[in-house]
């Protein structure tokens, strides 16, 4: 089974997002770009890259760090893998750039060692 296909199934594999259903748990929508449903990712100390295109790395961090800062986490866990380590460098590159990053590094090596990144957020990033 090819990475597409993969990727395809996890998002049929997700029940589509009702209209009518509260959005009130800290949740992101992103659409099924196979398609077009909405799907339902809920917004928690840490995001596994691995289900998503790599391609779209930089934009599913960017709405996962809007969301956590908003429900207020002071720090993350993004899972990128070990592999040749160039979504690693893709994940760190943007968390340099991220006003409200103040900190990262390997995970602890019982939580994915340097196949995933904790990161710290700004304590004062809403005031």
């Amino acid at each position: 089974m090819g990475m597409m296909d993969k990727f395809r199934d996890l998002f049929r594999s997700r029940p589509p997002v009702e209209e009518s259903e509260p959005d009130d748990r800290g949740l992101e929508f992103f659409e099924d770009p196979f398609d077009g449903h909405a799907v339902r990712i809920p917004v928690e100390d840490s995001i596994d890259l691995h289900t998503f295109d790599p391609a779209q790395t930089r934009d599913v961090l960017e709405a996962y760090l809007d969301e956590v800062c908003r429900f207020g986490f002071a720090s993350v866990r993004i899972i990128h893998g070990k592999g040749s380590g160039v979504q690693r460098r893709i994940v760190r590159a943007f968390l340099d750039r991220h006003p409200f990053v103040t900190e990262y590094h390997d995970a602890p090596e019982d939580r994915g060692g340097w196949g995933a990144t904790v990161v710290y957020m700004d304590a004062d990033r809403n005031s």
